[in-house]
């Protein structure tokens, strides 16, 4: 097919992570062993979540959220990356490559909101605990649920519509191991200095907003917490220090991703990689080990299970 005397591109050559067999075979094993372990450990979460009429408090039916969305994202990238380590050739289709870019960045957009989410939720339950029940009754969780998937989506579609307009006629190899936007829009036939400063504003200016933002929340709550005497201060401090060293895993390689002019640094590759797929597994198991009530749930759960 043709479009104004130029092919257009129908397909995208992925260059993987690395061209070295022994990092491959390496990074092989790394995702397949944490698919094979900390997977089952989120759907486990959210099983544990589900079935105890003990945690039925926001905090845990956003962590059971937050377990799906992570469960979820993990998809849309390492499977790939693991048939494509045993393919002499990884092409993806220029539809797929859309797909992928698109329910990245749904996903991921929805995790981000659903960070600010559970934020507001320690800050009423913390600094106005009084009202906590009140503002955060089940009609409003659902709300704000409804309310971050929506924005994730929003956020995403408009990702897509940007590089839909563009027109792509050749080189196509992505130097990357999947679809994202910086690598797709350096392919395209055309100035992308405008769509590469929308996409800048739309992904990065979000990111950075909402990094700062949920770091300053936590900031005012744990100096909360400091200047209280109640029983709960140390649980308090654990549960939002562990929601800071998410806040950091997740918002940190996507600053360093989104919020620059899309310009190749030797970095990118490894950010990305621990961003897309050793992060989104390990985040639900951070908050399980450092959540006392979950472990005591989740062994009732296993042992009702083994004597079954």
């Amino acid at each position: 097919m043709e479009n104004d005397n130029r092919t257009v591109v129908k397909e995208f050559i992925l260059l993987g992570l690395t061209q070295s067999r022994g990092i491959q075979l390496l990074v092989f094993v790394l995702i397949l062993t944490f698919y094979l372990i900390i997977l089952p450990g989120n759907f486990l979460l959210i099983l544990t979540i589900r079935s105890d009429p003990g945690l039925t408090a926001p905090l845990y039916f956003f962590l059971g959220n937050l377990a799906f969305l992570d469960a979820s994202y993990s998809f849309i990238v390492a499977p790939r990356m693991l048939v494509d380590f045993v393919s002499e050739k990884k092409i993806i289709s220029y539809r797929g490559c859309i797909t992928q870019l698109f329910f990245l960045h749904f996903l991921g957009g929805g995790e981000g909101l659903l960070l600010v989410v559970m934020a507001f939720d320690r800050y009423i339950a913390i600094c106005r605990p009084l009202h906590y029940s009140t503002v955060m009754n089940p009609r409003v969780c659902y709300a704000l649920l409804l309310a971050l998937w929506l924005g994730g989506f929003i956020h995403s579609i408009i990702q897509v519509a940007l590089i839909l307009r563009l027109p792509f006629c050749g080189p196509n190899q992505l130097d990357n191991f999947f679809c994202d936007v910086p690598q797709v829009i350096k392919l395209a036939c055309t100035d992308t200095f405008v769509v590469e400063l929308l996409m800048v504003f739309n992904s990065g200016l979000m990111t950075l907003l909402c990094f700062l933002g949920l770091l300053s929340s936590y900031a005012i709550i744990l100096c909360h917490v400091r200047g209280s005497a109640s029983e709960g201060k140390t649980k308090a401090l654990s549960t939002c220090s562990t929601h800071v060293i998410i806040i950091l895993l997740m918002f940190g390689p996507a600053i360093f991703i989104y919020t620059r002019p899309f310009r190749a640094l030797p970095a990118d590759k490894v950010v990305s990689f621990f961003h897309t797929v050793i992060f989104p597994l390990m985040n639900p198991v951070i908050y399980t080990l450092r959540n006392q009530e979950v472990k005591t749930s989740m062994r009732r759960l296993l042992s009702r299970h083994v004597v079954c």
